[in-house]
């Protein structure tokens, strides 16, 4: 009974995964609830770039990080992802303990998104494109967000299905439901000759990411974000005060003399 244990507690999610995991829901709500409040369109803008650096350390995680947190660990084909659906509705569903077929694709597809929002946000706030990149970017935010409400189902079902917390595990890191003794389909066991990298530079880039977004944040809040947050806009108020130059007087200033 202690070895059947021993085997569901085991760690599945690194800290620095699930550090990406909380940071990129926490950003998009954040950079979401605030997309309308044009006194808060800075802390939109932060929560973007926020986002825009957590994608660009996942997209290098997925091939240096842990087990479960490499694309190569969960990389199947539609097939896949359709018979695992299948297998769910009829209560044959073998229990992964990574990302499950159908779960991989709405991971895919939320890095995806985030990516492109971030991108297409970032061209918007430089008036690049147009109002296109404007359309383009509130697509795809809302497309996020329906993404974000069907892997949110998808842990749910599969929770229940498989009787174990899968937010749980996002959030400790470890297995943490269910015996071998007592197993709803097939359980997933470690792969014979699958080994995580050294501990050394996975934890020297996972800090990396903490250091560089508590930087980020520090630098805004201290600063203003100077020309990054300022955009189009405040790019063009800072060229026409350069222009302006030292000895030369605004406008108003002549019609007050």
């Amino acid at each position: 009974m202690q070895a059947s244990t021993s085997t569901d507690r085991r760690l599945i999610w690194d800290l620095p995964t699930r550090v990406f995991h909380w940071a990129l829901a926490a950003s998009f709500l954040g950079a979401y609830l605030l997309a309308e409040e044009d006194g808060s369109r800075s802390l939109h803008v932060m929560f973007g770039y926020t986002v825009a650096g957590l994608i660009a350390f996942r997209l290098l995680w997925g091939f240096v990080g842990s087990t479960h947190s490499r694309f190569h660990d969960f990389m199947y084909g539609p097939g896949a992802a359709v018979g695992y659906l299948r297998d769910l509705v009829s209560g044959r569903a073998r229990d992964y303990d990574g990302h499950n077929p159908a779960g991989s694709w709405a991971v895919y597809a939320l890095l995806a998104l985030a990516a492109g929002t971030a991108l297409t946000g970032w061209l918007n706030y430089n008036e690049i494109g147009g109002e296109t990149f404007e359309e383009i970017h509130e697509t795809l935010a809302n497309a996020w967000l329906v993404m974000v409400a069907v892997h949110v189902s998808g842990v749910l079902v599969a929770s229940l299905a498989h009787r174990r917390n899968l937010v749980a595990s996002m959030i400790t890191g470890r297995r943490d439901g269910g015996s071998a003794a007592e197993p709803n389909g097939p359980r997933s066991e470690p792969t014979p000759g699958r080994r995580s990298p050294a501990p050394g530079p996975r934890w020297a880039l996972g800090s990396a990411l903490a250091v560089a977004v508590l930087g980020f944040w520090s630098w805004a809040v201290t600063t203003g974000g100077g020309t990054l947050l300022a955009g189009a806009a405040g790019a063009a108020g800072s060229g026409e005060h350069a222009e302006l130059g030292e000895g030369a007087r605004r406008p108003e200033e002549e019609d007050d003399d």
